[in-house]
């Protein structure tokens, strides 16, 4: 059966793109939730974070993507050596990223292991799902932050292990606790219950290329 084609297409993002940390050799940014990581193929989705930095760094290249939704903070490379040496550390799994979210529901415990193998969805294109048999395993700690009260739901810290596509949206399904306004795995009043996916980048760490200092890139949540 042939895979479904991708017809979305993105609304215009009004927000601008923040440049949190900035050196003749890399970018620390902070994306807005509405904007395409990179151009879509259709001409429609051509607005993205690459195509607003090469504006102004014509050199600039993404070493990660953050979906559509999240927000927070990307590594963005000015040249072809730091490319290279910043997407060995993330080969490699030296490269720390946190995130936070809100959750429907409340989390009984406070900390915990979500393992569950994500594999692509072949038949429902964009989506992934868990397969035990195809899937790769994924790996995500989390945190509880609070537990609010109104309308129950969970903020929490999550730090993933792994890096697969959709990964934090997906476990946190699979848990029972959608994240809030994630349009792809929810439930009938999860996605109601926000104008935006409540998934943002707060937090990266990495060694940067060319000092060799550890960098701790922190970019405040909005939510």
């Amino acid at each position: 059966m042939p895979s479904k084609v991708d017809t979305f297409i993105a609304p215009p993002c009004y927000e601008e793109i923040k440049i949190l940390f900035q050196d003749e050799h890399l970018l620390l940014i902070n994306k807005p939730s509405g904007l395409l990581s990179l151009s879509g193929k259709n001409p429609l989705n051509k607005d993205s974070v690459h195509f607003r930095l090469v504006q102004d760094y014509p050199t600039a290249t993404l070493l990660h993507r953050l979906d559509f939704g999240t927000s927070g903070i990307m590594i963005v490379a000015l040249n072809k050596i730091v490319n290279a040496h910043i997407g060995k550390q993330f080969q490699q799994g030296q490269i720390n990223k946190t995130y936070i979210a809100i959750l429907y529901g409340h989390l009984q415990q406070d900390s915990g292991l979500i393992e569950f193998p994500i594999a692509k969805d072949i038949e429902n294109f964009p989506l992934q799902k868990i397969c035990y048999n195809t899937g790769k395993k994924s790996s995500t700690y989390y945190n509880v932050i609070e537990r609010l009260e109104s309308l129950p739901r969970t903020r929490v810290l999550f730090t993933p292990v792994s890096g697969r596509t959709h990964q934090l949206r997906i476990h946190s399904r699979e848990m029972g606790h959608p994240i809030l306004g994630c349009d792809l795995y929810n439930n009938a009043d999860s996605f109601a219950m926000a104008e935006r996916l409540l998934l943002h980048a707060s937090r990266i760490e990495f060694t940067h290329p060319v000092t060799q200092e550890k960098v701790d890139g922190i970019c405040p949540c909005p939510f």
